[in-house]
């Protein structure tokens, strides 16, 4: 029997799918009632996702938005509940839309329960969101 990934291990593992731009490989990582939420998601952006499926669907087109390059600076702090990390980090590539730089900080608190994602709350910039090319959210589909 395989031992699940620990939360920190799972998050890297993630961020490289997300680099190799499988999409569907790192949705794989969450669990059928995984949670991910935005709080700071701007106006008509979606604040929260309830279940695999959602996350799947609004992540299914990032590659053809945000082509991410590395995410360089990567700290991952353990908490007192073992399940549970917060990370801080920023990916950096270009907005597909306008060929401009990407270049985003990220801090995501993140819980894991037998080697899946079970909740993942994403604090970014909401003023990011409102630069040209940056629907990478599909908000405005």
């Amino acid at each position: 029997m395989t031992t699940p990934m620990t939360a920190a291990e799972l998050y890297r593992h993630g961020l490289e799918l997300l680099l190799e731009k499988d999409i569907g490989a790192w949705v794989d990582l969450w669990d059928t009632d995984g949670v991910l939420e935005f709080p700071f998601a701007p106006e008509g952006w979606p604040s929260r996702l309830d279940g695999k499926a959602a996350v799947g669907a609004y992540m299914r087109h990032y590659p053809d938005h945000v082509d991410l390059h590395d995410f360089p600076d990567v700290k991952i702090h353990q908490t007192t509940v073992p399940e549970t990390i917060v990370v801080e980090m920023r990916g950096v590539g270009r907005l597909v839309k306008t060929d401009t730089p990407y270049d985003m900080t990220y801090i995501a608190v993140v819980t894991a329960e037998g080697g899946l994602i079970t909740s993942y709350r994403d604090y970014w910039n909401p003023l990011a969101a409102s630069q040209p090319g940056t629907d990478f959210a599909g908000a405005n589909r």
